[in-house]
């Protein structure tokens, strides 16, 4: 590891935090301030949570951790201009093990540049690196990365970053058949989608919310409210979580036109013999009386027509989510 002079690195915590000061804090409303930690405590959260998801991606694939020793290791030309994932990682004196100090999609910044500026003392980033090698918190510094296609990093992004959609359906009609209410504002462009469904878990009640016997005599009067909020609790309902079960390649037609023959078309030419998703979706849309169907959505993010070719996108997403795509083939 190059060697950097103190100035380069020995206040750096000052600069890279901008905590407010005790007197900053004092002028700040109780409500307000509360109102601020709690939405940076939200954000650093999902941050983490983005984080783990692509260490997961990197463990998936089984990369080699390569040892940075100088800076021509980024300048060399398969990473000047490729897109990628990729995670710094360290060691100690004390423990050999690598563990990951961080991990990113480069989807917009090639690979080489974004390494740089993560072993640049005179970035934000690489200040960090430094001191801590200076510092002998860590004995060396690794990084590891996946290339990664257009594509592939727009498919990543829907995953991560692009909310679901829920489908609204109509009342039955016809006796048992209802029809989905696309909304509105599909692009009408290439790009590519997801659809999934939500799946609600049951488990067993906690221990604590076991109904105890109630023998009037000994307790005189019964507690109401804390009989009914144990039989409300019977069973506790895990929160809920969208299930992906297909990812759609919107090249040849939109994604307005691909998500209209999904939803709409085929409510019209129902047949039982249909497979995969349509015929999934199709199945969803026959209901006993007074049973709702399940719960539908819809997730997807614009691309270029030229790129949505290239990469294994299907594979891609599966790995990002940790499990094979129902009806994809």
């Amino acid at each position: 590891m190059e060697e950097y002079p103190q100035e380069d690195w020995g206040n750096h915590s000052q600069d890279l935090h901008g905590y407010p000061t005790d007197q900053e804090l004092d002028e700040i409303p109780v409500t307000k301030r509360t109102l601020k930690i709690k939405q940076e405590s939200s954000e650093e959260a999902q941050k983490r949570d983005i984080m783990q998801n692509i260490v997961q991606i990197l463990e998936s694939v089984q990369l080699k951790w390569e040892l940075f020793q100088s800076w021509t290791d980024f300048s060399r030309l398969h990473l000047s201009n490729k897109l990628a994932i990729f995670g710094i990682g360290y060691n100690t004196r004390w423990k050999e093990d690598i563990r990951y100090h961080y991990a990113e999609i480069s989807s917009q910044v090639p690979l080489g540049k974004r390494l740089r500026e993560y072993f640049n003392s005179e970035k934000p980033e690489g200040r960090i690196i430094m001191t801590r090698v200076q510092k002998m918190n860590w004995k060396n510094v690794y990084y590891k990365f996946l290339e990664i296609t257009i594509s592939e990093a727009r498919c990543l992004e829907l995953h991560m970053e692009i909310d679901w959609i829920p489908i609204a359906h109509s009342k039955p009609t016809g006796g048992n058949v209802v029809q989905y209410l696309l909304p509105g504002g599909i692009p009408k462009s290439p790009g590519l989608y997801a659809i999934g469904y939500e799946e609600c878990m049951e488990r067993p009640p906690s221990p604590h919310l076991e109904r105890r016997s109630l023998d009037p005599g000994k307790e005189g009067r019964v507690d109401l409210e804390t009989l009914s909020a144990q039989a409300s609790l019977q069973v506790e309902i895990e929160p809920t979580r969208i299930i992906y079960c297909y990812l759609g390649i919107a090249e040849v037609r939109t994604l307005q036109q691909c998500l209209f023959l999904h939803f709409q078309a085929n409510t019209k030419t129902f047949s039982k013999d249909w497979v995969g998703i349509n015929g999934f979706l199709s199945q969803n849309c026959l209901v006993d009386p007074g049973v709702s169907p399940k719960s539908i959505y819809i997730k997807f993010v614009e691309v270029e027509r030229d790129f949505l070719s290239a990469g294994s996108l299907v594979e891609c997403l599966e790995k990002a989510i940790g499990y094979p795509l129902k009806f994809n083939n």
